[in-house]
């Protein structure tokens, strides 16, 4: 059903294959889009994104101190990982 195509990265204009495998898994996750960059360049961009600004918190169930990602707002409890990860169950 796939076919191997041969793409060309729009960073560095090298060519690289978008193999039948990975259009399978694009479309086992509902992608719509190619991809528009080879791996080295996509692998660079990713080391290059600035780290995340983390928050120190106290879980609201467990009382530990753990940091998240994002600002709290104060009128929600926030959770550790493992709290969280309960509550969703």
């Amino acid at each position: 059903m796939y076919e191997d195509k041969t793409l060309v990265c729009k960073d560095c204009g090298a060519e690289f294959v978008f193999t039948a495998g990975e259009q399978e898994f694009y479309a086992e996750k509902g992608f719509q889009n190619e991809p528009t960059r080879c791996k080295a360049c996509r692998q660079a961009r990713k080391a290059n994104r600035a780290p995340r600004e983390m928050h120190e918190v106290v879980c609201a169930a467990c009382g530990k101190v753990t940091q998240v990602p994002f600002e709290p707002r104060g009128d929600r409890p926030v959770y550790c990982s493992e709290c969280f990860a309960a509550q969703r169950a």
